[in-house]
């Protein structure tokens, strides 16, 4: 992996942080010293977006994968009274 830039420096810097992103591979950049984002060339980001498959189930595919258990047993409990 490349190198690690701060977020002034990334923000000072982004012309020199774009160039090593493409000639050196992704770039990190921290925020308050942990890593925030990642600068990679476009090459390299379609690529991995290419590898990722984009099938995503509809929301009725997504209902009825939730698992299926014992049915909920309600509490008898008294209401409490109120007064209007």
């Amino acid at each position: 992996m490349g190198a690690t830039w701060s977020v002034q420096d990334a923000k000072n810097k982004f012309s020199a942080v774009v160039e090593a992103a493409r000639r050196d591979g992704p770039q990190t950049v921290t925020k308050r010293g942990a890593p925030a984002v990642v600068v990679v060339a476009a090459e390299e980001f379609e690529r991995l977006r290419k590898s990722q498959p984009q099938v995503r189930p509809s929301f009725v595919e997504q209902l009825l994968a939730i698992p299926k258990g014992p049915p909920i047993k309600r509490m008898k409990v008294k209401m409490r009274d109120i007064e209007w």
